[in-house]
């Protein structure tokens, strides 16, 4: 039997591409509600860093304590140029106040992305996701750390309903179209989450041979 792996996200959409992009690998995926590890009060402080790097560690850490197994987490966003890289860490929740769903708050901060680049050129709409993960074997390993970025730009108004968060409105340039229209393998192939994702898997088989 394959040993445990906890992919710390809570994220159906992060989940459904993780679960598909770690397809290979010789672990058994797991998620935090998969061994009973409901969410708790003191998850609303763990991603208060002010990297994506620090965010995914810290889950990392906090994960892998309470599931006492290999643990990999991930922290990602949007960051539009133009606007000093916002929402940049801040992109699940960007506009404020939080909302209670993750559909309602999506749309709130897609909403907010473009009241902010209303009317904006081309040039100012220029854009990038950003992943990083870290894995950790246990608590108090050297953590690992894995890198993904797309880049494209901000359209002017949400196209399609694939994918989540900030999909429909960003357009992938190696793509030439959107993430909001394309399928879920054109879309991990150039994504920045497929990317950081395929580069944990190559590192353990590297590791493992």
């Amino acid at each position: 039997m394959k040993p445990k792996l906890l992919v710390a996200t809570r994220n159906p959409g992060k989940q459904r591409e993780i679960r598909a992009l770690l397809a290979g690998i010789p672990y058994q995926i797991e998620f935090p509600d998969d061994r009973g590890l409901w969410e708790r009060p003191e998850e609303a402080s763990i991603e208060d860093a002010e990297s994506f790097e620090g965010n995914a560690r810290r889950k990392a850490e906090y994960f892998a304590r309470l599931a006492r197994l290999p643990t990999i987490a991930e922290d990602s966003g949007l960051e539009v140029f133009s606007i000093g890289g916002a929402p940049g860490v801040h992109s699940r929740r960007f506009a404020f106040p939080a909302l209670p769903s993750m559909a309602e708050q999506d749309a709130a901060n897609n909403a907010e992305l473009l009241r902010r680049l209303a009317g904006a050129p081309a040039d100012r709409r220029r854009a990038r996701y950003r992943c990083v993960a870290c894995f950790l074997e246990t608590p108090d390993t050297i953590p690992q750390t894995f890198e993904g970025t797309c880049v494209g730009r901000i359209l002017e108004a949400a196209e399609g309903s694939a994918g989540f968060g900030y999909d429909p409105l960003f357009f992938a340039d190696e793509l030439g179209k959107g993430f909001g229209v394309a399928t879920p393998e054109e879309k991990a192939a150039v994504s920045h989450r497929g990317r950081a994702f395929r580069a944990f898997a190559t590192w353990l088989a590297e590791r493992k041979s």
